[in-house]
């Protein structure tokens, strides 16, 4: 175990004091919304860090906020649509895992450009109040979002996208979102284990040192939830997330 904690630090203290500064943003995001701290979190830090290394780091830090959010919130999950969509998520999440871990890293930032640049276009651009809509999206919505749950963390929008056509109450969706990132998270940590990603060198121990930050994240959002206009919050972080998602495409198109 003491081999995983090593070497110290991590990466070099200026990437470090970044990534922090990516985290508490994205933390932030999700103690107003109940998700979004991977949609913030990982377009952004790809940009310092591989994918395969964000990814399972960021998961740690999931863990921990979400299980602090989903035991606060708890009775105000919505259990049928729950149940609706975690079996069609578990079928994506072990589909994009397996992409996660032998896809090329070229394609991986590409795939994660364009799908934030697409997520950012439609929620700064879609005005229109969200419509109710058949339960049976819930596959399509489940399996679409469990994959890019799997591969960079970010099913949040997707699974959002339907649930806020079947629960109107504030409260109860940002209950519902929680809960179903929370269990994603536990089998993503399963399989994530057992593909070995967590003995990557310095991993756990950037995990652990980035923890404070997305504490600190959860506690703001959770206060400004209540007093701060979470749309237009949600507006000027995407703002940021388009130039990132170009940028990533850029990148990855550039790569030899």
């Amino acid at each position: 175990m003491l081999d995983l904690l090593l070497p110290f630090p991590p990466l070099p203290w200026l990437t470090l004091l970044a990534a922090a500064g990516v985290i508490i943003l994205a933390y932030v995001v999700l103690g107003m919304t109940g998700f979004g701290s991977s949609i913030v979190a990982v377009p952004l830090l790809a940009h310092l860090l591989p994918i395969r290394y964000i990814v399972p780091m960021v998961l740690m830090l999931d863990l921990v906020t979400t299980v602090m959010l989903g035991m606060k919130n708890r009775q105000h999950v919505e259990k049928g649509e729950l149940k609706r969509l975690l079996p069609f998520a578990m079928i994506g999440i072990i589909l994009g895992a397996t992409v996660l871990v032998k896809a090329p890293e070229r394609w991986l930032l590409l795939l994660l450009g364009v799908f934030t640049l697409c997520v950012a276009a439609w929620t700064l651009l879609t005005r229109v109040k969200p419509e109710p809509i058949s339960t049976r999206w819930a596959a399509p919505a489940g399996a679409f979002g469990g994959v890019f749950t799997a591969l960079y963390g970010t099913g949040g929008p997707v699974y959002a996208t339907y649930l806020a056509r079947r629960i109107h109450d504030k409260n109860k969706l940002r209950a519902t979102m929680t809960t179903i990132i929370l269990l994603s998270a536990v089998v993503r940590l399963a399989l994530f284990t057992g593909a070995g990603l967590y003995a990557q060198p310095g991993l756990i121990l950037t995990g652990l040192l980035m923890m404070p930050c997305a504490l600190l994240g959860l506690v703001l959002g959770s206060k400004m939830h209540s007093i701060m206009p979470t749309a237009r919050v949600i507006q000027v972080v995407w703002s940021v997330l388009t130039v990132g998602g170009a940028a990533l495409v850029l990148r990855a198109l550039t790569m030899n």
